[in-house]
């Protein structure tokens, strides 16, 4: 599989084929190489690298888990210019053994942030600069390269491979609110590490409090207090409800510290989703559990879906008969 990106930023370009020793050689002479192969690959006859991106895909899928994975056959290099930047930056170390998901996204969220778009180029970057799960970092750089800042290169990258500024500032919060939750590959103190922790669990139970709170006024539950935002009508319980999702997540976020812009973009978006993610997961539930059955037990699947339809068609007719 092979992909051109001819976006002409300067920033990504092909970095080729050579050893890691090699590349690191080229980026500079105290250059560090992160999960290093365990044995020095042999000279390849490949062609020199290339100015413009191409990004050179193995796919391998997995029928156990039902997940692909993708080797890259050429190193991603990027130019990282920012006034604090880490200059010349090549992904992966290890060419034989690393592998991507491309954009790390659940299912359920690919309406949103697809797992492939302007920002391929930059969600690969991002995956050999983290250490994600068992899959390690890889990269080969000036310098090290702590997690929170491969996230700040990510947003940067996506920018120049001409994502958008709403989806790349809010991919950047989600990945640094997963730096903030994991406190892994970071310089930060153990206070530090579970201030930012305690910050975004905080805000994501409150939000899930009130949020619950908000619906059972709403529907009017027995025995549930008012919500004083929301008013009595219809309309103001709609507009209520929508400033409340924006301002409360805002207030929350500012509790984040240095990455309370995070903050401020993910909580009012957590808050003004959750209506519509919820559905969403249920249908996704149900089909992974149709989908599972059926993989089992073909005629108790064929079973179950009969009488999902005989029950469908028997409450359409009682509805209808008795509205």
């Amino acid at each position: 599989m092979e992909l051109n990106d001819e976006q002409g930023t300067g920033s990504f370009y092909d970095a080729g084929q050579a050893p890691a020793a090699v590349a690191a050689a080229e980026v500079g002479p105290t250059a560090v190489v992160v999960n290093k192969p365990a044995e020095a690959a042999p000279p390849l006859t490949a062609p020199e690298p290339r100015p413009d991106l191409t990004i050179m895909l193995d796919r391998t899928y997995n029928a156990a888990t039902r997940r692909e994975s993708f080797r890259l056959l050429r190193r991603i290099g990027y130019e990282d210019d920012a006034p604090d930047g880490f200059g010349t930056i090549l992904v992966p170390a290890d060419l034989e053994h690393w592998t991507t998901d491309l954009t790390s996204v659940p299912a359920f969220l690919t309406w949103l942030v697809p797992k492939t778009g302007a920002h391929l180029p930059a969600a690969i970057l991002h995956d050999g600069l983290v250490l994600n799960g068992d899959e390690p970092a890889s990269y080969i750089a000036e310098r090290i390269i702590h997690r929170d800042d491969a996230d700040r290169i990510f947003r940067d990258a996506m920018a120049k491979t001409g994502t958008g500024l709403i989806r790349r500032w809010m991919i950047w919060a989600a990945v640094t609110a997963a730096t903030m939750h994991l406190g892994h590959q970071v310089d930060w103190s153990p206070l530090r590490k579970w201030h930012y922790r305690i910050a975004l669990w905080g805000t994501g139970l409150l939000i899930l409090l009130i949020g619950l709170w908000c619906t059972l006024d709403l529907i009017d539950v027995p025995g549930i207090p008012s919500v004083p935002w929301l008013g009595n009508d219809i309309w103001h319980e709609l507009i209520g409800g929508f400033s409340g999702a924006v301002v409360i997540p805002l207030l929350l976020g500012s509790t984040w510290g240095k990455f309370r812009k995070a903050g401020w973009i993910l909580g009012p978006l957590v808050a003004l989703i959750i209506p519509a993610v919820i559905p969403i997961l249920l249908i996704s539930a149900a089909f992974l559990g149709v989908d599972r059955l059926q993989r089992w037990n073909t005629r108790l699947a064929a079973a179950v879906a009969i009488a999902f339809v005989a029950l469908s068609f028997a409450a359409f007719v009682t509805s209808w008969c008795t509205s």
